[in-house]
């Protein structure tokens, strides 16, 4: 299915809706999905996941093509789409199914992430810990349906969450100077 250079790179950060818009307008990517990834539960639906009971976490699953975007580039976008210092959730979204979370497929992205981790402790942009996890992929159960593409499907219900949900603001302040 993957050619030396199409890759798939796995990212958590919160709720998936707002994870998906960053990567899909980058030259490069194929196709980014949204879903489950970490858990116990074979197939899980929205409603078992949702409930914090399965393990998984929501994510999105990238297909890139690495002669046009590398690894680190797409490091540099999940960065910035998240709050790197949050252990309980992302934003308004609470418990471990929205923790951040990169997810590497081999070694070489697991030393990546764990480099670009290192560099964003270093760099001090943040007071606290940076405590995003750096795990290893385990099987992506695609969610349903209608939460693919759902920015494009629901845009106004899309931008009112986003909005809402504080990671708007908190992207514009921790990052709009970069």
């Amino acid at each position: 299915m993957f050619n030396k250079v199409i890759k798939k790179a796995t990212f958590a950060g919160g709720c998936f809706w707002c994870m998906q818009p960053p990567f899909n307008k980058l030259e490069g990517v194929l196709d980014v999905k949204v879903g489950y990834i970490g858990g116990y539960v074979k197939n899980p639906t929205y409603t078992q996941v949702s409930s914090g009971n399965t393990g998984h976490i929501e994510a999105v699953e990238i297909k890139f093509d690495s002669e046009i975007i590398s690894y680190n580039e797409l490091l540099d976008v999940f960065w910035k789409q998240i709050d790197p210092t949050d252990e309980g959730g992302q934003f308004v979204d609470r418990g471990s199914q929205y923790k951040s979370a990169i997810f590497y497929h081999n070694d070489r992205q697991k030393r990546l992430a764990i480099k670009s981790k290192k560099k964003l402790k270093e760099s001090k942009h943040f007071d606290k810990p940076i405590t995003t996890k750096i795990l290893k992929a385990t099987e992506f159960y695609k969610a349903e349906e209608y939460h693919q593409d759902f920015y494009k499907k629901e845009n106004l219900r899309y931008k009112l969450y986003k909005k809402a949900s504080g990671r708007e603001q908190f992207i514009k302040k921790n990052w709009s100077k970069e």
